[in-house]
């Protein structure tokens, strides 16, 4: 989608922007450009808003074209491991951006921010409402298998690293210490560092996994599995990339 042509933004008054109508493709290149403070941007998006309630719809039209590119960007990150339908969550990131449109309280700051905050809310919602869909109920009494990503807690951890929320060295942590039967004092020393430290270390990567498992992060992330020898399962696999992140992981000030 791309601003339309015929839309034409009045810079003048704006510090930064040139003394003219402005085409809006140009104006979303002014916007993206890191000498631009945020104030300007802020002041632009106020009066993007208000045209955009005020003039209809080629200016809602304008304003999607202006946010295009944190639009595709987030995209991106909400398609990552989905297999449904990408055009659905596209949709529904638009419908929920030009929604926030008429909303939105353009006396704060980072309006364009928040407006496609809006959008990925809208568009995990329906991420959520095919996930659940795709839930079989067999109407035999008893526990059912979680619908993944909700899966193995193992499986978890992985994809906490792979999203960038743990490192290594701290998803082995958690799940030795957590999942399985090794004492915060044996991990700490398989990592070379004290009984103390460990424990703050696990302490502060929990609270960050459990901001991201419920805030949705880790819902749909993509595991890759590598190649590996044959003689080695997934945990010696695991196992030697802790042994390569301990050396940085511990230098690390938390």
């Amino acid at each position: 989608m791309h601003a339309p042509t015929q839309v034409g933004f009045d810079g003048r008054g704006f510090d930064g922007l040139p003394d003219r109508m402005v085409p809006l493709h140009e104006l979303r290149r002014l916007l993206l450009a890191w000498e631009t403070p945020v104030e300007v941007r802020d002041a632009v998006w106020r009066e993007l808003v208000g045209r955009a309630r005020r003039d209809g719809p080629a200016w809602v039209i304008g304003a999607v074209g202006v946010a295009m590119p944190g639009l595709r960007r987030v995209a991106g990150i909400l398609a990552a491991g989905w297999r449904g339908d990408t055009d659905d969550l596209d949709s529904e990131l638009i419908v929920g951006f030009v929604a926030r449109l008429q909303t939105v309280d353009v006396e704060e700051s980072r309006i364009c921010g928040r407006l496609i905050d809006a959008g990925v809310r809208a568009a995990r919602k329906a991420r959520d409402r095919e996930s659940d869909a795709q839930l079989v109920r067999t109407g035999v009494a008893g526990p059912l298998a979680p619908l993944q990503p909700w899966d193995h807690p193992d499986l978890v951890l992985v994809r906490a690293v792979a999203a960038g929320v743990l490192d290594a060295a701290e998803a082995m942590l958690i799940g030795a210490t957590r999942l399985g039967e090794t004492t915060l004092a044996q991990s700490a020393e398989q990592l070379g560092i004290s009984a103390g430290l460990a424990s703050s270390w696990r302490r502060r990567a929990e609270e960050r996994l459990a901001a991201a498992i419920h805030a949705g992060d880790l819902a749909f992330v993509p595991i890759r599995s590598g190649r590996r020898d044959d003689s080695s399962g997934g945990s010696d696999q695991i196992g030697g990339s802790v042994q390569r992140t301990t050396t940085g992981s511990a230098d690390r000030v938390r």
